[in-house]
């Protein structure tokens, strides 16, 4: 079965759905996406390994997990989107040392998570792209999914497009770029990761 490469898309927040993230995975050649349900601590970590300008204060499990690589030459070579069983994906991790290859199961988010740190390709095999793959409209209908496992298909309640901070900046308007300076720094120490990156992003746009 011929492999397919699969780039990151962006990360979704349901609005409807507490605690639901949807993870897109864009084919490289095509217009076909694959979402993917994660938790939200795998949305954080896959938020921050996108995210080259925000630094933990403290290593996360996924960054804890690089660095024992490093120290002990373990590479993370590819990670592969190898089967899809009832709407869940199951993912592989194709490690090297000391020109030895090995495979390791992995949860996907995990997977992608490891990915971004070691500059991993990830991959799917084409009939679970042809079985799972969508293609998305620009105005998605919007509904409320339930009970979707982690990991798992998701096709509805897609907010595509990054949430902005401009509701909370109109009711309370940021002065001037160093205080919200300041705010990043406070959510950062504060590991609130996914307050750090929307307030990253109003930074750039100024």
């Amino acid at each position: 079965m011929s492999l397919v490469r699969l780039n990151i898309k962006g990360i979704s927040y349901s609005q409807t759905q507490s605690g639901a993230y949807a993870l897109i995975l864009s084919e490289v050649d095509g217009q076909r996406k694959l979402p993917i349900v994660i938790g939200a601590f795998e949305a954080q970590s896959i938020a921050i390994a996108l995210e080259k300008d925000i630094q933990p204060p403290r290593p996360l499990t996924h960054d804890l997990f690089k660095n024992f690589s490093d120290r002990f030459d373990i590479v993370i070579k590819q990670v592969i989107i190898h089967k899809l069983v009832d709407g869940v994906f199951y993912a592989s991790l194709i490690c090297e040392r000391d020109d030895l290859e090995e495979v390791i199961d992995a949860r996907t988010s995990d997977a992608i998570a490891l990915a971004l740190r070691f500059s991993a390709p990830i991959f799917t095999y084409k009939n679970i792209l042809e079985k799972a793959g969508i293609i998305l409209k620009t105005d998605p209908k919007k509904e409320n999914p339930e009970g979707h496992p982690e990991d798992a298909l998701l096709f509805e309640d897609l907010e595509f497009e990054t949430e902005e901070i401009e509701s909370t900046s109109k009711k309370n308007p940021p002065k001037s770029i160093d205080e919200l300076q300041k705010l990043l720094k406070k959510a950062v120490a504060n590991e609130d990761y996914e307050t750090a990156a929307k307030l990253r992003d109003e930074i750039s746009k100024r």
